[in-house]
């Protein structure tokens, strides 16, 4: 007889007990301790291609969206930084904590947001 959670004869519960058995205990692999609070972003091997791609893209948009118009001597950080700040104001990415503000990470998210853009948006090309 097999007990469902929510089933509320526990008159022979001692009764119905199953032993433990751990046969494979030897060969099986150890989970990894993961934590959502401190997970690790992975860098991926073709991350500065697409941070340049995911640049043009977010400064197609800014200029679409008329917020800003870019000049030639504008530095690639000035650039990323101003990208990442709209894309945060318009929410189309989450915030980052103010002391993680820097280029390597705006950098990072750039191109991670520009990775999971779906096939066929405007602003891929």
């Amino acid at each position: 007889m097999v007990l469902s959670p929510l089933s509320r004869d526990v008159s022979n519960q001692a009764t119905q007990r199953v032993p433990f058995r751990c046969e494979n205990l030897a060969s099986a692999r150890p989970l990894p301790l993961l934590s959502a609070r401190y997970a690790v972003a992975v860098k991926p091997k073709h991350e500065a291609e697409l941070f340049k791609a995911a640049l043009r893209a977010g400064i197609r948009y800014a200029e679409s969206r008329g917020a800003v118009e870019f000049e030639p001597t504008d530095s690639a950080r000035d650039k990323a930084l101003y990208v990442y700040r709209l894309l945060v104001h318009d929410k189309i990415i989450a915030p980052m904590p103010e002391d993680q503000v820097g280029e390597k990470t705006i950098r990072h998210r750039l191109a991670s947001w520009y990775a999971h853009l779906p096939a066929g948006h405007p602003l891929l090309g």
